[in-house]
């Protein structure tokens, strides 16, 4: 797939459902009792790997239209007949596995090429302490069975923050003896603590002062099943975003793009850099916030981003890397080191992919510095043929990068796209994007 500068983009558009509401709208439907309905659920494949798993598990889904679905759940999982193929989908498989031990049954997940070179180790510890057994590949890989059932309370202190390891800790909690906890030193997107209490569960959650926050579900609980709209996805909504940032003459509006605070990092850090960004329409859907963001064409100026910021951001600092390089100066990212273990080594590939891009990057073991060359010293040449390793992300940040370099950028294995965001390619080119497949 190649992206070359082109025309002003222009238009408005509303961003695909939010990949984390959408994995746990599935998961918690399937464990509640009852029926639930989701609409605005995001039908990637990563999505779709996760209702199939959830119908393995027992649950009745059945997709009512154009991202509506039903989710009849049982209360719980029942033991799944066959392996459950999690595809490329590592948010599904962690919080699978969190649910899945909470019952009695034995359970063997697998998932592709770059799934099973992802360590599982980090949901395996707290899962381990509260009674589940697994057998697994050297590292904590799948392919992986889980043993699950007589789960016991913890009171886990994340190591570093993650919202997947939290969420799988408190879905175990659901059916452990005596609830969970979790302390986590910096906050996490908290769309489990928010939904929980959409399915009818009581969730505790306190500040710690330096200690950070703690995250109670006293045991005992069961969920109901509810209605549940899944607002548009921040992260995906980012590309359009920034195409319009860095692309002269651009105008572009998100419509319906989630804005938990704990999700708006990204805004923030552009906002700092000099993005003429606009939010209209604030209102709450489904518990979140979600409004309307208008981005137009900017001259960016790099800045240092907060370490602590990295939590709320973690998906965007690819994208923020391509902002980055049509920037004034070098912006700096520090405490990204979780991008090392995403889908691949997001560090390594965007360091790659930008230096043959012609832009100045300097790597270190958890940051990553890109030192921008504004439009008024030439922009950025481009030209290059982007090794992906079969990252989403890093696939559509180099696309559009190219939307705005000298020369055209291509990248390789763009089916990957698909697990996040199937409609990027129809929604760049009706902003009039020239992205060729």
């Amino acid at each position: 797939m190649t992206a070359r500068r082109g025309r002003p983009l222009q238009g408005v558009v509303r961003a695909p459902g939010d990949k984390s509401i959408s994995h746990r709208a599935l998961i918690l439907g399937a464990l509640a009792h009852g029926v639930s309905e989701v609409e605005g659920l995001l039908e990637g494949e990563d999505v779709k790997r996760t209702a199939a798993a959830m119908a393995a598990f027992g649950a009745g889904v059945e997709r009512l239209g154009e991202g509506h679905w039903r989710i009849e759940g049982q209360g719980g999982f029942s033991e799944p007949a066959d392996v459950v193929d999690c595809g490329n989908a590592g948010t599904g498989v962690r919080l699978i596995m969190g649910a899945a031990a909470g019952f009695e049954l034995a359970a063997t997940f697998t998932g592709d090429a770059s799934l099973r070179g992802r360590p599982m180790n980090r949901v395996l510890k707290p899962l381990g302490q509260m009674g589940a057994t697994w057998i697994c590949r050297a590292g904590g890989r799948l392919p992986l069975t889980l043993q699950g059932g007589r789960l016991t309370r913890i009171a886990y202190r994340l190591p570093e923050p993650s919202a997947q390891v939290k969420s799988a800790v408190l879905l175990a909690g659901l059916h452990a003896a005596g609830g969970a906890e979790v302390i986590e030193p910096e906050p996490t997107r908290d769309h489990t603590e928010r939904m929980l209490r959409a399915f009818g569960a009581q969730v505790e959650v306190s500040e710690e002062g330096d200690q950070g926050r703690r995250i109670v579900l006293p045991g005992g609980q069961s969920l109901a099943g509810t209605w549940v709209r899944v607002p548009g996805d921040p992260s995906s909504a980012a590309f359009p975003l920034v195409a319009a940032l860095i692309v002269p003459g651009s105008e572009v509006t998100v419509r319906g793009m989630l804005l938990n605070p704990l999700r708006i990092g990204l805004l923030e850090t552009l906002g700092e850099m000099g993005a003429e960004l606009s939010v209209t329409n604030v209102r709450e859907e489904g518990g979140e916030t979600v409004a309307d963001v208008t981005a137009r064409h900017s001259q960016l100026t790099g800045v240092e981003v907060p370490p602590e910021r990295a939590p709320s951001m973690i998906d965007e600092y690819p994208i923020l890397g391509v902002a980055a390089a049509f920037a004034e100066g070098p912006t700096v990212m520090r405490g990204i080191g979780e991008m090392r273990v995403k889908e691949s080594d997001r560090i390594a590939l965007m360091a790659a992919g930008l230096t043959a891009c012609g832009v100045g990057v300097e790597e270190g073991p958890d940051s990553l510095t890109v030192v921008g060359s504004s439009r008024a010293n030439h922009g950025v040449a481009g030209g290059a043929r982007v090794v992906t390793h079969g990252d989403h992300r890093i696939a559509m940040s180099h696309l559009v990068l190219g939307l705005a370099s000298d020369q055209p950028v291509a990248v390789d294995e763009p089916g990957m796209i698909a697990t996040s965001f199937p409609g990027f390619l129809t929604l760049m080119r009706s902003l009039g994007a020239e992205i060729e497949s």
